[in-house]
């Protein structure tokens, strides 16, 4: 059965084979609307509400979800991140402004450090004609990407592969990112306040953390909407980047902020 997942919950009359089917298909739903309730998915698949409570807590377990009074969610709160398929469907006119914007900060012939997040994920595109360049990443889709880039020395960064985020990390992707050096990383995070950048997780700050140790120049990309939000772990002051690329979305009086704090900011022309 073809499903839109931003569309409603299948009919009634529709009854997945099993367990995983219709768990694959709760992910699709919740990940397509944001949230959907507990009820509305007992009502949509003909099971019972104990049924789809097990479901959920399935499915929190591998990542892809948190479940709260009853409703399932896949948006990001201060101690969770959300799963890397629902990061790449928001925001996504800002990050591909930002991700082009980056791109000024290459050359040919640089060496080029690529964090996990589906903001930095928008300079691939653009980096053909960049080449050649050496990029290395932790991103497994970005991996991908760049085999099919003439010109593009690609560098696998090793560790524990981590499914919601679709990166490998750990201790094995900090320790072989200790033993390189690049002219430039280009990472983004999920919160900004107060001058620093925050993350929810702490085995993704150290990754983020070492990327930024390695590299002669770091760049911090965000689209405007991570300036309201808050995250557990503290990453890097924002002074500390050469460039804090963000969308055409931030307000004049964030900008102004930033740069009080002596934050480098560089705002991506909108269209």
């Amino acid at each position: 059965m073809a499903h839109d997942p931003a569309g409603p919950a299948p009919g009634p009359g529709y009854r997945p084979s099993g367990p995983g089917e219709r768990q694959a298909l709760i992910t699709d739903l919740v990940i397509g609307r944001g949230s959907v309730g507990a009820q509305e998915l007992a009502e949509a698949f003909g099971v019972s509400l104990m049924t789809v409570h097990r479901d959920l807590d399935e499915l929190q377990r591998q990542g892809v979800l948190r479940k709260s009074r009853g409703v399932a969610t896949a948006q990001p709160t201060g101690v969770f991140e959300s799963n890397v398929a629902y990061r790449s469907k928001t925001n996504v006119e800002a990050k591909q402004q930002i991700g082009a914007r980056a791109c000024r900060y290459l050359e040919p012939g640089m060496s080029v450090l690529l964090d996990d997040s589906t903001t930095v994920a928008q300079m691939l595109p653009h980096l053909g004609v960049l080449a050649p360049l050496t990029v290395a990443t932790n991103f497994l889709h970005g991996l991908v990407e760049l085999t099919r880039v003439p010109g593009i020395d690609v560098v696998a960064l090793s560790g524990h592969y981590d499914a919601q985020h679709d990166s490998f990390l750990g201790a094995a992707c900090v320790e072989s990112l200790h033993a390189m050096r690049f002219d430039a990383a280009f990472v983004s995070t999920s919160a900004a306040r107060e001058g620093c950048a925050f993350h929810q997780e702490d085995h993704i700050v150290a990754v983020k953390r070492e990327m930024l140790a390695v590299a002669t120049r770091s760049y911090l990309l965000i689209d405007h909407t991570k300036l309201a939000r808050t995250a557990l772990h503290r990453l890097a002051p924002l002074s500390g980047f050469a460039a804090v690329v963000i969308d055409a979305g931030v307000g004049e009086e964030q900008v102004a902020e930033l740069v009080r704090l002596g934050v480098q900011v560089d705002v991506a022309d909108a269209g």
